[in-house]
C-alpha cells in the first residue's frame, strides 16, 4: 500500500483534519465507509475504502492510478471469489500503475507479473462537473496476458478529455490464477468460489467498486459503459451474459470479441492436466499417468494447501506459452452461477441477464495480426490475402454478426449497432492508406481499432511509428474523433446517432435491412457507408472457394492456423 509523505496540498490538510478528528482518541483501525465523498475538483479523493491522491494528468484531466479495487489474491485467497480491500487510514499514492497480473512475457522469454493485481486506474476531466458518464475499459490478451497499462494506447486521459467521461481501465487475473475449474479447490463455502471463474468475479467485483465509489471522482454509476477489445471484448459479452453483473452497467462495446466459453467438463479435464504435470514436476509422481493415481489418492485439503504454496512462477511454467505469450488455458466455464450453465446460448434462448444497447463490431482483417510475422507464410501471395480474409470474415461472422442477430431477435433487446472497421485494408485496386507494403502484410489487423475509439497516436505501443503518417493523418484523426464522438453519444444515450453525424442504423434480422455500418477512412476524410452484408460461415467459405478454388479452400479450412479459429470459435457456444 503506497501512502505519500511529500507536502500536502491545503485541500489534503483538510481533509487529513477531518480524518485525523475523527478517529481522534481511539485506537480502532480504519473502517469501511457507508459512502464515499463527494466529487470536490482536486486531487483527493474519500472511497469507501479510504482517501487516494491522484495527480494532473496531459490533456486537462486528473489521473488516479492503482487504486485497489479488492484485496490481492495471494496464499489462501488464490483461487477464491475477490474480497473487499482491507480500508486504510491517511492518504494513498494513486500515483503510479498497479501490479499486473502474472504472466508470459509478450515478446521474450520468461515470466512477469504479480498475483497482487486487482487495481484500476481512474482518469476525469480537470474541472468540478459532477454526474459524468463511465467508460470502463478491459484489456484483452486471451485471458491469459495484458495489462490496463501495457502500452499507451490504453491510457484514458485522451477520451476522459475529448469525451468528457470518467474512464476506468481495470486489471483482473489471467491465465489459470483467473480461471481454474479444479474440484479440488470446491470447499461449498460458497458458489463464487467453487465456480472457477475467477477473473470474471474481478470484473463483477470492480464493477460494483465503481457502483459505490464512482461518485467520488465526479462519475455517474447510473450511466455506465463497459468496453473491451478481443478477450476484454469476450469479457463484455461475458458480463451481458452473467447474471452477477445485473444493474451494473447499461451500455456495453464490443471490439473483436469472441462470443466462446468453456464447459465444465473440458475445464475440469484441463485443470487435472495442469495438476498431473505439476505432480511430476515436483517429483511426486514418475509420469502423467502416475500423477493421475498420485492425484486421486490426496484429499482435496491436502491438495489445495500444495497448490497454494506452490510459486505461481511455477505454476504458469507448466503451460504451453503461446502467441504474443498467451498462456494455453481455457476460460470462462459454463458453472451455472457466474455464467449460465448453456454458456451464450442464452443469446438465442434469452435467458442472459443484461438487456442493454450493445455496439459490436471487427475488423477486416484481424487475423493477420497472428499470420503477419510466421516465416513460414508468404504475406505477398494471393493465397495469403484470400486465407487471412476467410479467417477474418469467420471472426465477424461468429463474433459479431451471429451475436447481433441472435440478440436482436428478442423484443425487449435494446438497439444492437454493428460496424465493420477497414481503415488500412486493401482496396479493390491494391492500395492502402498504410505506408509501403504494411496494407498488404497487415492491413485492418486485430487491435488496430483501439486507438481510434480511444484518441491515441500509438498502436500496440511501438507499431504507429510505421503505419501513422503524415499522409494518412488527416483522414485517420477524422475517423478516430468521428468514432469517439459516436460512442460518447452512446455512452449518454443508448445511440451513437447524433446531428451531423453519419447515419447508423441499428442491425436489423429482416432480409436486406441494415446490418453494420462501415469505418474508413482515405488520407484526407472519413469515409462511412452502411452495409446490409450478414457475414456467416457459409458466406466466408463462399468467398474462400471463389478466390482460390475447391481444393485450396479446402485446405485452408482444414488448417486451423490459417484462420484463427481458436480466436474465433462459433456463436452462440
Amino acid at each position: 500500500m503506497r501512502l505519500r509523505h511529500g507536502r500536502p496540498s491545503g485541500l489534503a490538510l483538510c481533509l487529513l483534519a477531518v480524518l485525523l478528528a475523527s478517529c481522534a482518541g481511539t485506537s480502532e483501525p480504519a473502517a469501511v465507509r457507508d459512502a464515499p465523498g463527494a466529487w470536490t475538483g482536486g486531487p483527493v479523493v474519500l472511497t469507501r475504502f479510504g482517501a487516494v491522491r491522484g495527480r494532473e494528468d496531459v490533456a486537462d484531466t486528473w489521473v488516479w492510478k492503482g487504486i485497489p479495487y479488492a484485496a490481492p489474491p495471494v496464499d489462501s485467497l488464490r483461487w477464491r471469489a475477490p474480497r473487499d480491500p482491507a480500508p486504510w487510514s491517511g492518504v494513498m499514492d494513486a500515483s503510479r500503475f498497479g501490479g499486473h497480473a502474472v504472466q508470459f512475457k509478450p515478446l521474450a522469454g520468461g515470466i512477469t507479473g504479480s498475483e497482487d493485481c486487482l487495481y484500476l486506474n481512474v482518469w476525469r476531466p480537470r474541472d468540478a462537473e459532477n454526474g459524468l458518464p463511465v467508460y470502463v475499459w478491459i484489456h484483452g490478451g486471451g485471458n491469459s496476458l495484458g495489462a490496463a497499462d501495457m502500452v499507451p494506447d490504453y491510457y484514458g486521459h485522451r477520451a476522459a478529455s475529448a469525451s468528457r467521461v470518467v474512464f476506468v481501465s481495470v486489471n483482473y487475473r489471467l491465465g489459470p490464477f483467473g480461471w481454474l475449474a479444479l474440484p479440488a479447490l470446491r470447499e461449498g463455502i460458497s458458489a463464487e468460489d467453487d465456480s472457477g471463474n475467477f477473473g470474471t468475479l474481478d470484473l463483477v467485483h470492480a464493477l460494483r467498486w465503481i457502483r459505490d465509489n464512482i461518485e467520488a471522482f465526479g462519475g455517474d454509476p447510473r450511466t455506465v459503459m463497459i468496453s473491451g477489445e478481443s478477450a476484454g471484448g469476450m469479457n463484455v459479452l461475458s458480463l451481458i451474459a452473467s447474471p452477477l453483473a445485473r444493474g451494473l452497467f447499461n451500455r456495453a462495446l464490443v471490439q473483436s470479441g469472441v462470443s466462446a466459453t468453456t464447459t465444465m467438463t473440458a475445464a475440469e479435464e484441463r485443470a487435472g492436466e495442469m495438476v498431473a504435470d505439476l505432480l511430476v514436476r515436483d517429483r511426486r509422481a514418475r509420469d502423467r499417468a502416475d500423477a493421475v493415481r498420485v492425484a486421486a489418492s490426496m484429499s482435496g485439503a491436502e491438495v489445495r494447501v500444495w497448490l497454494r504454496g506452490t510459486s505461481a512462477r511455477r505454476i504458469l511454467a507448466r503451460f504451453t506459452r503461446g502467441s504474443f505469450g498467451m498462456a494455453d488455458n481455457p476460460s470462462l466455464f459454463r458453472d451455472g452461477t457466474v455464467l449460465p450453465a448453456d454458456g451464450y446460448r442464452v443469446f438465442e434462448t434469452g435467458a442472459y441477464a443484461n438487456r442493454v444497447p450493445v455496439v459490436i463490431g471487427s475488423n477486416a482483417d484481424e487475423v493477420k495480426l497472428f499470420q503477419a510475422f510466421d516465416r513460414s507464410l508468404d504475406w505477398r501471395s494471393d493465397a495469403y490475402q484470400a486465407a487471412t480474409r476467410f479467417g477474418s470474415d469467420r471472426w465477424k461472422a461468429d463474433g459479431v454478426d451471429g451475436v447481433a442477430r441472435r440478440l436482436s431477435a428478442h423484443p425487449d433487446q435494446p438497439p444492437i449497432f454493428a460496424y465493420h472497421f477497414l481503415w488500412g485494408a486493401l482496396r479493390d485496386d491494391g492500395s492502402s492508406v498504410m505506408p509501403g507494403s504494411w496494407g498488404r502484410r497487415l492491413g485492418a489487423f486485430h487491435s488496430l481499432e483501439i486507438p481510434f475509439f480511444l484518441g491515441a497516436d500509438t498502436v500496440n505501443g511501438a507499431m504507429g511509428w510505421f503505419l501513422f503518417s503524415q499522409r494518412n493523418e488527416p483522414g485517420r484523426r477524422a475517423l478516430s474523433a468521428a468514432m469517439m464522438a459516436a460512442i460518447a453519444r452512446f455512452i449518454r444515450t443508448g445511440d451513437p446517432n447524433g446531428p451531423g453525424a453519419p447515419s447508423w442504423p441499428a442491425w436489423s434480422n429482416a432480409p436486406g435491412g441494415p446490418k453494420s455500418l462501415v469505418l474508413d477512412a482515405d488520407r484526407d476524410r472519413a469515409v462511412f457507408c452502411e452495409s446490409a452484408i450478414e457475414y456467416t460461415r457459409d458466406s466466408a467459405e463462399a468467398a474462400l472457394r471463389a478466390a482460390v478454388g475447391a481444393a485450396d479452400a479446402e485446405a485452408i479450412i482444414a488448417e486451423p492456423q490459417m484462420f484463427g479459429s481458436d480466436f474465433a470459435p462459433a456463436a452462440g457456444e
